[in-house]
C-alpha cells in the first residue's frame, strides 16, 4: 500500500477532478426539486430541512467529507452569544452532546476530567444537552448521522464545470454540469460552497476583498494600516524587527514572506483576502501522537523572521492551542508569525482548480514546516522547543488524508452582491436590518491579510481586527438572495451578499447552519407556491421559522445594562455615532455607564489633532441646557475644551473629566438660547493633559 506524504491526499481529490473531462454521452440528468452544491456543513443543513419540508434533494459535493471546516478542525466553535443559536444549527449541536455521551468516545480521557471551556461558557451545556467543543471525527460522524438518518443523496467527488456547466435561462438555472459528465437539473439551487463558484458560474454580481469605506458607509472596511487591535502585530513585541536579511540594511534583500507593496491607505478597498490557514488537530497524547515530520518541500529559510520574533523574546506561540476532548486541540493562529499564510491566498477566491490545489499545497508546506521548524531547528529557544516536541498529529483523525486536516479554512473568497447587502452598520445597530432570518454575534473579526515594510523599516502586519457587534445582530432575507433581475431560483446562505467587514462576524459556522436553515425553508415555501425566491411572504416565513426554532431577534439589556439608549433620554441626544470626527479616536466600553453601546477617546495622543461636532437641528426655539457625557476615571483630562455654539455666539468651556457628571451621565454645560435650525458643540483634545472621552451631547428644553 502505497503511503501519502501529508494531506497529498487532498490535494490528489482536487487533482482528479482536473483530468476528468465531460462524458461524450452524458448520463440521464439527476432532476430534483433542490439542487445543493458544495459540502459544507450549510449543505447538509439546508439538505435535512428542504426534505423535513417534503421536497427532493441533491447535494452536489466536490469533497468526499461533509460538514467543511466543522467537520475540518474547528471545533473550538465560534459561537458568540449562544442564545441565538437556534432551529438545526442548535440541533447539530445537540447532537455532538448526544454522541460524547457515548463513553466509548471517551478514549484517552474521562468525561469528567474534561472541563473544556469556550467563549466563556461550558463546553458541555447539560442544561441545553449542547456541546459547542468537538473532535473532527464526531463532527463528521453527526453530519453522516444526518445524511443516514433523513436518507440524502449525496454525490461526492463531483466538480462542477464552472466554465460552461451552468445552464441559465430566463433568469433562473436550469441545471448544472459536472467535470465528470453529470448534469443535475432543479427548480431552486443552493450555492453552499466557501467560494461562490455556482453564483459565479451563474453570472451572479460578487465581490473580492476589501470595499472601500466610502462605498458602504462604513468605519472598518479597507486598509487598516495602523489598527493593531489584537495580539497578531509586532507591536506586541518590544523591539522593532527589521525585514532585511541584514538588519538594517535594505540592499542585503527582505526575508521570506515580507511583502515590499505599498500596503495602501487606511479606509480605502483593494484586492487583499484575509490569511488562511489549517484549523490543526494536534495531540500531546503519546498513546495516539505521531512527531510532526519534515514536509517534502522544506525549507528552514522560510521561518527566518519567526526567529528574530523568538530573539526579541516573544513566547506566546501555544496561546491558541484550545483543548478539545481526547487531549487534542483546535489550533490556530497567535502571533505575528503563526499558522496564518500571510498574503498567499490573493488570487484563491477566482483560481482555477488546478491553481487552487498549488495554494492549497503551499499552505500545507508552509504550516507543516512551521511545526517542523520549531520543533526541530537548532536556533529556536529550548523551552519552545521542548513543549512543541510534546504534541503531534492524531493517529485517530483525518485517518484518510495522512491526519491532516481535509479543509483549509477559506475564511473569505467571493461574496454576492444580492438583494440586500449587509454591512457594519447593520452588523453594530447604526441601520435596522430588514426581514431578519436569524441571528450573529461573534466579533467582527478580520485576521491579517498582508504583512509589509513600515516607512521606518520595520515589519509590520495588516487588516488584523476585532470590533464589537454591541451584541446579536439580525441577518436579512435579502442577503440569502441574487437581486431579482439576475437569478429568481439561487440561495446562498455562506457567500452571502455582505461587505467584507460584515462577513468577518457572519462568516461562524453556527451562523452558516442557521442561514442554510432559513434559506431552505424559504425555498420550500417557494416551491410550493411557484414563485421567485424573492418573492417568498416574509411574514409567513418568520412565522414558519420561529414555530422552527429559529431566533430571529434578540433582546438584552443595552451594553449589559450599562448603556442607555439615546432615544430613553429627555429632549434631543447626539452620540458619538453620530458625532462628526476628525483625527483618531478610539472606541471603548470598559465605563460603569455611558449613552449607546460604548464611547470613544483619544488614546492620551496626538493632541491637537482630534476632535468631534456633535450637531442636532433645534425645531423649537428658546432656551436649552447643554449637557456633556462621559464616563469620569483618573486617566482622564481634566482641562478638555468644548465649545456650545448658540444664538449669541460660542462659548467655550473646559470640562475636568476625572470629575464624575452631576447625574452620573451627563455633566451640564450650561442653559443658552437657541433661535432655532443648527446648533453644535465642539471637543477638541488640544492641549489635554489626560484621555479625551467622547460619548454624547444633549439639548434640553427649560419649561418657561
Amino acid at each position: 500500500m502505497k503511503v501519502f506524504p501529508f494531506p497529498t491526499l487532498v490535494v490528489l481529490a482536487l487533482g482528479t477532478a482536473l483530468t476528468l473531462a465531460p462524458l461524450a454521452a452524458q448520463e440521464k440528468a439527476v432532476e430534483r426539486d433542490i439542487v445543493i452544491y458544495g459540502g459544507t456543513c450549510a449543505a447538509v443543513i439546508a439538505a435535512v430541512r428542504a426534505k423535513q419540508g417534503g421536497k427532493s434533494v441533491v447535494i452536489v459535493s466536490p469533497d468526499n467529507h461533509l460538514g467543511g471546516l466543522s467537520s475540518g478542525g474547528l471545533g473550538w466553535t465560534d459561537t458568540g452569544n449562544k442564545a441565538v443559536i437556534g432551529g438545526l444549527s442548535r440541533d447539530f449541536y445537540h447532537r455532538v452532546w448526544k454522541q460524547y455521551q457515548k463513553p466509548e468516545n471517551w478514549k484517552f480521557q474521562k468525561r469528567e476530567e474534561y472541563g473544556g471551556k469556550g467563549q466563556g461558557t461550558p463546553a458541555i451545556d447539560g442544561d441545553q444537552k449542547t456541546m459547542w467543543i468537538f473532535e473532527p471525527s464526531i463532527a463528521e460522524a453527526v453530519f453522516e448521522e444526518y445524511v443516514k438518518e433523513f436518507d440524502l443523496e449525496v454525490h461526492r467527488d463531483e466538480w462542477l464545470d464552472r466554465e460552461k456547466g451552468v445552464v441559465v435561462k430566463g433568469g433562473a438555472i436550469q441545471s448544472i454540469t459536472t467535470l465528470s459528465g453529470k448534469t443535475y437539473s432543479g427548480k431552486i439551487f443552493f450555492d453552499t460552497t466557501y467560494e461562490g463558484d455556482l453564483i459565479a458560474a451563474a453570472g451572479i454580481d460578487y465581490h473580492v476583498g476589501r470595499e472601500a469605506n466610502s462605498v458602504y458607509g462604513e468605519e472598518w472596511n479597507g486598509v487598516q494600516v495602523g489598527v493593531l487591535h489584537h495580539r497578531h502585530h509586532f507591536d506586541t513585541i518590544e523591539t522593532r524587527i527589521s525585514p532585511y536579511v541584514i538588519p538594517g540594511d535594505p540592499a542585503s534583500g527582505v526575508l521570506p514572506r515580507i511583502s515590499t507593496e505599498d500596503p495602501g491607505v487606511k479606509g480605502e478597498g483593494d484586492h487583499r483576502v484575509q490569511a488562511y490557514c489549517f484549523r490543526m488537530c494536534l495531540t500531546d497524547h503519546p498513546e495516539n501522537r505521531i512527531p510532526f515530520p519534515k514536509p517534502e518541500g522544506y525549507d528552514p529559510t522560510q521561518y527566518e523572521l519567526l526567529i528574530r520574533i523568538f530573539d526579541a523574546g516573544w513566547r506566546e506561540t501555544f496561546g491558541k492551542f484550545d483543548p478539545i476532548p481526547n487531549h487534542k486541540t483546535d489550533t490556530n493562529n497567535h502571533g505575528p508569525f503563526s499558522t496564518d499564510n500571510i498574503g498567499y491566498n490573493y488570487d484563491y477566491p477566482e483560481a482555477s482548480y488546478e491553481r487552487r490545489r498549488e495554494i492549497i499545497q503551499e499552505h500545507v508546506t508552509y504550516q507543516q514546516g512551521w511545526l517542523y521548524f520549531i520543533a526541530n531547528d537548532p536556533r529556536v529557544p529550548k523551552d519552545v522547543q521542548e513543549e512543541m516536541r510534546r504534541w503531534g498529529l492524531p493517529k485517530d483523525e483525518f485517518t484518510d488524508n495522512g491526519n491532516w486536516s481535509h479543509q483549509l479554512y477559506i475564511r473569505e473568497a467571493r461574496r454576492m452582491i444580492g438583494d440586500f447587502v449587509m454591512t457594519e452598520n447593520e452588523l453594530r445597530k447604526k441601520k435596522p436590518t430588514p426581514n431578519s432570518v436569524g441571528m450573529g454575534s461573534y466579533t467582527i473579526d478580520s485576521h491579517n491579510t498582508q504583512r509589509y515594510i513600515t516607512p521606518e523599516g520595520y515589519v509590520q502586519n495588516e487588516g488584523d481586527i476585532g470590533v464589537s457587534t454591541r451584541g446579536p445582530y439580525e441577518i436579512a432575507y435579502g442577503s440569502l438572495v441574487p437581486k431579482k433581475e439576475q437569478c429568481t431560483n439561487l440561495m446562498v446562505p455562506v457567500c452571502v451578499s455582505s461587505t467584507h467587514i460584515a462577513f468577518g462576524s457572519i462568516r461562524m459556522e453556527p451562523v452558516f447552519m442557521i442561514l442554510a436553515h432559513s434559506a431552505a425553508t424559504a425555498a420550500v415555501m417557494a416551491l410550493d407556491e411557484g414563485i421567485a425566491v424573492q418573492d417568498v411572504d416574509y411574514a409567513k416565513l418568520r412565522e414558519k421559522l420561529i414555530a422552527e426554532g429559529q431566533i430571529l431577534e434578540h433582546d438584552e439589556p443595552l451594553a449589559g445594562g450599562r448603556g442607555t439608549a439615546p432615544h430613553d433620554l429627555p429632549g434631543l441626544v447626539v452620540d458619538d455615532e453620530n458625532a462628526l470626527l476628525t483625527g483618531n479616536w478610539e472606541e471603548s466600553g470598559a465605563g460603569q455607564a455611558f449613552v449607546g453601546f460604548g464611547y470613544r477617546h483619544d488614546g492620551n495622543a496626538n493632541k491637537g489633532e482630534a476632535s468631534a461636532l456633535f450637531e442636532t437641528k433645534i425645531e423649537k426655539a428658546g432656551r436649552y441646557t447643554v449637557r456633556f457625557a462621559y464616563p469620569p476615571n483618573n486617566n482622564r483630562a481634566s482641562n478638555v475644551l468644548v465649545e456650545v455654539t448658540h444664538a449669541g455666539g460660542v462659548e467655550k468651556i473646559t470640562v475636568n473629566q476625572k470629575k464624575a457628571p452631576s447625574d452620573g451621565l451627563f455633566e451640564p454645560l450650561g442653559t443658552f438660547e437657541f433661535s432655532g435650525g443648527a446648533a453644535s458643540v465642539k471637543v477638541s483634545n488640544a492641549g489635554t493633559d489626560g484621555h479625551v472621552i467622547l460619548d454624547a451631547v444633549q439639548w434640553v428644553p427649560v419649561a418657561e
